[in-house]
């Protein structure tokens, strides 16, 4: 996991701004802090990640609805959503805003604001993303976490033939609207090389192309599939899990259900 914003600066960000309005501005601004928090997944599917994010706001001393108000955006792993989100935060206006569920989120932020202090966690590198100029020194006005989820792809790759071991060829679910897809595909095809492996690509947009992808899985008698990080895919894990069940596929994905490790269905 790759780092480089502390509990003291975000906690900084949230009651230094409070404390430095001017009292002129003050009667146009909320009665407490207010954080902007876009995620480009579901609240479904990030429960304890949201429990995660209140308890460590709680052990800074803000608590929602006592001494900070919350503002919660959902994009339900449509991409397209979260630019107008972020605009309407960032109009708010809201004190801090936390992105999770990836790059898009964070991308989609930084798009709508250049002086509102904005914390993310994403999968890939920041840097390359245009999220901070470096991992010492991000500037500007973002900051944040990689959990590296999107890095990972082709040691999931690894595992997964380890898992089904003789199998010649490996089905590899992706989503092409995310900005690291690209380079996951890549990183995959790489590793493909080296493990003497061939993959059938699977590039997966709407819930209809997942069950398509599927259908072309057992036709063509694949017997596995790996499932690249996507906020997308995150937000179709109960359907992913249904067709793998179904169509007896083993397949792995990133899972944040109890930890960062990768599950296998």
């Amino acid at each position: 996991m790759a780092s480089y914003i502390g509990r003291r600066e975000l906690l900084a960000a949230l009651g230094g701004a409070a404390a430095a309005w001017p009292l002129a501005a003050r009667a146009q601004q909320p009665a407490m802090p207010m954080i902007g928090f876009l995620n480009a997944r579901s609240p479904e599917d990030t429960i304890h990640l949201v429990a995660a994010f209140r308890r460590g706001l709680g052990e800074g001393g803000f608590i929602e609805a006592q001494n900070v108000t919350i503002e919660y955006r959902w994009a339900l792993g449509q991409y397209d959503r979260l630019p107008a989100m972020a605009a309407e935060l960032a109009h708010r206006p809201v004190t801090l805003l936390a992105t999770a569920g990836g790059e898009p989120a964070a991308l989609a932020a930084k798009s709508a604001t250049s002086t509102i202090p904005i914390v993310f966690v994403i999968g890939g590198d920041p840097v390359k993303q245009g999220l901070a100029t470096s991992f010492n020194l991000p500037g500007g006005n973002s900051t944040g976490v990689s959990i590296l989820t999107t890095t990972l792809e082709p040691k999931r790759l690894g595992l997964l033939r380890e898992l089904v071991p003789g199998t010649a060829m490996i089905g590899v679910l992706g989503n092409p609207s995310l900005s690291e897809y690209e380079s996951q595909l890549r990183d995959v095809q790489e590793a493909a090389g080296t493990l003497g492996l061939q993959i059938l690509v699977l590039p997966v947009n709407t819930d209809h192309d997942v069950e398509a992808a599927f259908e072309a899985v057992v036709q063509r008698r694949i017997a596995a599939l790996t499932v690249l990080a996507a906020p997308f895919l995150d937000t179709r894990r109960d359907k992913l899990v249904a067709l793998a069940a179904r169509h007896a596929v083993p397949t792995m994905c990133i899972s944040f259900v109890n930890s960062l490790r990768p599950a296998v269905w």
